[in-house]
């Protein structure tokens, strides 16, 4: 197995210069000498076996020796819409959220939200998308969005036919809010603050054809909740595909 590097730009070339980040690990990090293989990926999908030609200072070149297509993604688009938990717990929630397939991930603005989305750190978690990328073996960069009112959000997914809340009390299962003849394509997920989405903006999603879950008697915090929501509508979805085939 060979350490994978993510590159910004798309390769489309035979040659890569490796700079940055990406670069100092392989060269300070990982010693890299000369004749070393390593795996590129630029989220194409593709991802590239390449050899070290060059090591200078800051860079590193490479010649790639193939390309391969390895689709590493859900068969349905997901997209977790959440409000961020504050410092490393946001960290962790976006590394779990890439390991198990999520799309996009959108920083949701709510009323009982404790940590607003500023651009630093919205910086900072798109390099973690790269690290667990580089980490789990997917190709794809899961999309970090920019923040989003919760009403504007629940607006602009109007169309999309499977959404659904975590909220307690919810009278319906999971299993039926996603029970459909046709196959899963899409499916939407909203995970509101500590304390929850307010009833106003409850009733709003609900209004527009949102679903609400409920996750249990326990309270969770906010990344449990939604990587357990995710966990969750991913097993019913393969359980689904498992019984038509």
């Amino acid at each position: 197995m060979h350490d994978r590097y993510f590159v910004e730009t798309p390769i489309t070339s035979d040659h890569v210069s490796l700079s940055g980040p990406e670069a100092h690990h392989l060269i300070n990090v990982m010693r890299a000498r000369l004749g070393a293989r390593v795996v590129l990926f630029d989220g194409s999908g593709a991802e590239f076996l390449a050899q070290v030609e060059t090591i200078g200072r800051n860079h590193v070149e490479l010649g790639i020796l193939s390309r391969e297509e390895v689709d590493r993604e859900l068969p349905f688009l997901l997209t977790l819409g959440v409000a961020l938990p504050k410092g490393e717990r946001q960290k962790w929630l976006v590394e779990k959220a890439v390991e198990l397939g999520v799309a996009r991930l959108a920083p949701l603005k709510t009323q009982w939200g404790v940590a607003q989305p500023v651009q630093q750190a919205l910086e900072r978690l798109r390099r973690t998308v790269i690290e667990a990328s580089k980490q789990c073996g997917r190709n794809r960069l899961m999309e970090i969005c920019e923040p989003r009112e919760w009403s504007d959000f629940v607006a602009e997914t109007r169309g999309e036919p499977f959404r659904l809340l975590a909220h307690p009390n919810a009278s319906r299962q999971k299993n039926e809010l996603l029970r459909s003849d046709e196959p899963i394509k899409s499916v939407l997920l909203a995970v509101g603050p500590e304390g929850g989405f307010t009833d106003k903006e409850v009733a709003l999603a609900v209004k527009a054809g949102w679903c609400t879950v409920d996750l249990g008697q326990r309270i969770l915090r906010v990344e449990t909740a939604a990587i357990l929501l995710v966990a969750m509508v991913m097993q019913h979805c393969f359980e689904h595909w498992a019984d038509e085939n």
